[in-house]
Parts: structure tokens; C-alpha cells; sequence
């Protein structure tokens, strides 16, 4: 017997000894191929997360330009609002100062109808009682 080359036999008994166990080499190219397929599934899943990111975030900034545009819009009507209701506030002023000028015609009016009644005494006592028409 030949010390110095072991034998097969030898071999499979060292490791059966050691409690090893052979894989064969198609056991290790699909452990390899299933490993490569989950690495290109989750590369393509990542993938489409990120597109559809891309997408949602272009999305999201047309939104917040339209919302910048209503926003716009909305300031532009505000100051459109307080111009009228300045001017509605001139109106009202002036209406009132037309309020109180009326009343103080309306007074002026009365006072000028209660002259008047004295003035209209004032002829009838001037003039004197009616003449009457004598008979003969």
C-alpha cells in the first residue's frame, strides 16, 4: 500500500468522518442563479420605485405651481375686493354727507313753508276782510 497518495476510498471515509457533506456543482450554480435572479428582481423593482417617485415628484411640483397660480389669483381678487370696498366707503361718505345736506333742506324747507303761512297772514290782514258784495 502506498503511504503517500491517498486513495478515494480514503477520501469519502475523512469525510464522512468529519461530518462534511458534498454539494454537487448544479446545487451551487442554482443557489448562484437564484441569487442573481432575486438581485436583478430587486434592482428592477428599485427601479420602478424610483421612476414612480420621478413621476409622483414632477406631479407634486405641477400641483404646487398651479396652487403658487390660484395663490396669485387669489391676492390679485383680494386687492381687487379692498379697492371696492374702498370706494364703497367713499360712497358711503358722501352719502351721508348728501343725508345730512337733504336734512338741512328739509329743514330749511320748513321753515321756509312756516314764513310763508306768516307771510300769507300778514297780506290777508293788509288787504283786509273780503268785500262782500253790497245789495241795493
Amino acid at each position: 500500500m502506498s503511504a503517500m497518495r491517498p486513495s478515494v476510498d480514503d477520501n469519502e471515509a475523512g469525510t464522512a468522518q468529519n461530518g462534511g457533506m458534498f454539494v454537487s456543482a448544479d446545487v451551487i450554480g442554482m443557489i448562484i442563479s437564484l441569487f442573481a435572479f432575486a438581485v436583478a428582481m430587486l434592482g428592477g423593482v428599485g427601479w420602478m420605485i424610483s421612476r414612480q417617485t420621478r413621476q409622483m415628484d414632477y406631479r407634486f411640483d405641477q400641483v404646487d405651481r398651479r396652487f403658487e397660480q390660484v395663490d396669485r389669483r387669489f391676492e390679485q381678487v383680494d386687492h381687487r375686493f379692498e379697492q371696492v370696498d374702498h370706494r364703497f366707503e367713499r360712497l358711503e361718505t358722501r352719502m351721508d354727507r348728501l343725508e345730512n345736506r337733504m336734512d338741512r333742506m328739509e329743514s330749511e324747507t320748513s321753515r321756509i313753508g312756516a314764513d310763508l303761512v306768516g307771510v300769507k297772514v300778514a297780506i290777508a290782514r293788509w288787504e283786509g276782510p273780503e268785500k262782500h258784495l253790497q245789495r241795493l
